[in-house]
């Protein structure tokens, strides 16, 4: 277990601890809950970078990692649609999203790995920030509906071009499948 896996793991048990304060009916839950969403965030932005730069990077790592950011933004979504700060119809885009890319990397995961590009970079750091203020609820409408709307650009946008950058591998995996 190196470091930045221990980064994910507490990414991963701070999930339920978000989403009791934000649900559970705590005094500042909201607030709180932002808190600790900042902290599960960064751990994202720091256990990649740490794995990097100190040449630790483990398989481990590499399936956790993306499960662990699904995990938080799928629950943090879920849980603002059910307090009606965040439309139902963004939490599916967001979440399906997420699943397609995820079963196109285990479709693809014996040919090729194909890594994030700058726009999954700017999506998830869009949606953590959404997500973010929608989780403090904050009252500045205009900036919320910013966030949102431009995380889900950005969402569809990197998910088609995930698509589309790994088309010849699944072409082939799959004229292979059929022979």
């Amino acid at each position: 277990m190196t470091a930045p896996n221990w980064l994910t793991l507490l990414r991963v048990a701070l999930v339920p601890v978000y989403v009791v304060l934000l649900l559970g009916g705590v005094p500042a839950g909201d607030v709180a809950a932002a808190v600790v969403f900042a902290v599960a965030a960064l751990t994202d932005r720091l256990d990649g970078q740490m794995a990097r730069s100190s040449n630790t990077t483990t398989t481990f790592g590499a399936f956790l990692d993306p499960l662990a950011d699904k995990l938080l933004v799928s629950c943090a979504l879920i849980a603002l649609v059910s307090l009606d700060r965040l439309a139902a119809w963004v939490a599916m885009v967001v979440i399906g999203r997420e699943f397609a890319v995820t079963g196109l990397r285990l479709l693809l995961a014996s040919e090729v790995v194909i890594s994030a590009s700058w726009l999954g970079k700017w999506k998830t750091t869009l949606q953590m920030a959404a997500i973010l203020v929608l989780t403090a609820d904050s009252s500045f409408e205009l900036l919320n509906g910013v966030l949102v709307y431009s995380a889900v650009v950005l969402t569809v946008w990197s998910g088609v071009d995930y698509f589309v950058r790994a088309r010849h591998q699944l072409a082939a995996g799959l004229a292979g499948a059929t022979r």
